[in-house]
């Protein structure tokens, strides 16, 4: 098993990787193909992990990682508690917005990637229900329950993860995500 432990090379391939698959997709690629896209060896990838299956899936946590970290210092960085759960939704969609429909499609049918975006979207769910309750705690929102409005968020944000909101009404999972800030927002507000 590889080394969680990245070299400066090692950090910069996955990035790249991450690049690669997020604009373009990943079920379609072989090793070898993403070898002569990346201009590296096949040694070098398995020093990121053991498989294409586990690469793709290194790939997708070093995205949400990344994304996380991103959407967490803009958070830390605003008091109101409205702009707190605004920024944070909308954090979200930005963070969407370098994903191909073709990304998100293969990553809804490969378990391993899957897996890893729906334990996101969970964390992201509890973390609006976090930021809702502290509005509530702070006399910026109505008294709601902070469980319930996150539940509903958790279910939404599920439908825009699986493409079933893009289906329905042809927003990008970037556009319902702006959408879902501005109802919760509107919805919680006195």
């Amino acid at each position: 098993m590889p080394s969680t432990r990245r070299t400066a090379r090692q950090t910069d391939l996955l990035q790249r990787l991450v690049a690669l698959l997020a604009a373009e997709g990943f079920a379609s690629f072989t090793l070898d193909e993403l070898t002569e896209r990346l201009r590296c060896s096949k040694t070098t990838l398995y020093q990121l992990a053991d498989s294409k299956q586990e690469l793709v899936r290194e790939a997708v946590k070093h995205y949400f990682r990344e994304a996380t970290q991103t959407i967490e210092k803009q958070v830390a960085d605003t008091s109101a508690p409205a702009d707190r759960v605004v920024v944070y939704l909308n954090a979200v969609a930005q963070q969407l917005r370098p994903l191909s429909r073709q990304f998100l499609d293969d990553m809804a049918d490969f378990e391993p990637a899957r897996e890893v975006y729906e334990a996101n979207t969970r964390l992201a769910a509890g973390r609006l229900r976090q930021l809702i309750a502290d509005g509530v705690t702070a006399g910026a929102f109505r008294d709601v329950h902070a469980a319930f409005v996150g539940e509903v968020v958790a279910a939404t944000m599920q439908e825009i993860q699986r493409g079933e909101i893009a289906a329905r009404t042809g927003l990008s999972d970037a556009e319902a995500y702006a959408e879902l800030a501005s109802l919760i927002v509107h919805a919680v507000s006195p």
